[in-house]
């Protein structure tokens, strides 16, 4: 019997928005899906500068985000871990998990830039199914920055997988700096996210630096 097909969607999620969520939506039904993990970082390599929410709180944001979708799941996997989260750490953590299983993940088209960048880059893309989110409007990823990380055949194989998803004009630091200048965020994350928010007062300039730090 076959392993489920589990797709992985990675990053700080501060906080988590309506563009997120229905990115996993595509990943999870165009590629058929058995399970979505969304997994917030701890701390990203590329944003070493940067100190996110607490992880209680984007974590807690997360499961109220997914509610009772029965095709996506929270996991802290590198909130338990610490230091850095490095992507190859935690699909191999994943793996002996659950080996049987085929594993998808999802970057955007954007991430290829810095492909090579990535700790153990060469091994990542011969480990799991490597799925590229090409933005509507936006020109065809550069797939030449994957010259040399794998086979001709896998190269191919990542470039069919591609992921075409609508222009969403939403990103966390566009919900941070809206709460910071008292604007309203509704229908940018979904509504028990802004009550969350509300509630324990984050991303106002007045909060306390553990809560949050923009960028």
């Amino acid at each position: 019997m076959a392993g489920r097909k589990i797709g992985i969607f990675g990053g700080s999620f501060d906080p988590i928005h309506l563009g997120h969520l229905w990115t996993a939506e595509q990943f999870c039904s165009e590629l058929s899906l058995d399970l979505v993990k969304l997994i917030p970082a701890k701390i990203s390599p590329f944003k070493l500068g940067y100190t996110p929410t607490a992880d209680k709180h984007r974590l807690e944001m997360l499961k109220l985000a997914v509610g009772a979708h029965p095709k996506f799941e929270v996991d802290a996997i590198e909130l338990q871990r610490g230091g850095v989260s490095y992507t190859i750490d935690t699909i191999l953590d994943l793996q002996r998990g659950e080996p049987d299983a085929t594993w998808y993940l999802l970057v955007g088209a954007d991430s290829l830039k810095d492909f090579k960048k990535w700790k153990s880059p060469n091994e990542l893309l011969n480990t799991v199914a490597l799925v590229v989110a090409r933005r509507g409007g936006c020109p065809e990823p550069d797939w030449s920055q994957l010259d040399g990380l794998a086979s001709p055949e896998r190269l191919h194989a990542i470039e069919k997988l591609r992921l075409d998803i609508p222009v969403i004009e939403i990103s966390s630091t566009q919900v941070r700096q809206r709460i910071e200048q008292n604007r309203s965020i509704r229908y940018l994350v979904p509504a028990a996210v802004e009550v969350y928010i509300q509630e324990h007062q984050l991303y106002q300039r007045s909060t306390d630096t553990s809560a949050a730090r923009p960028t």
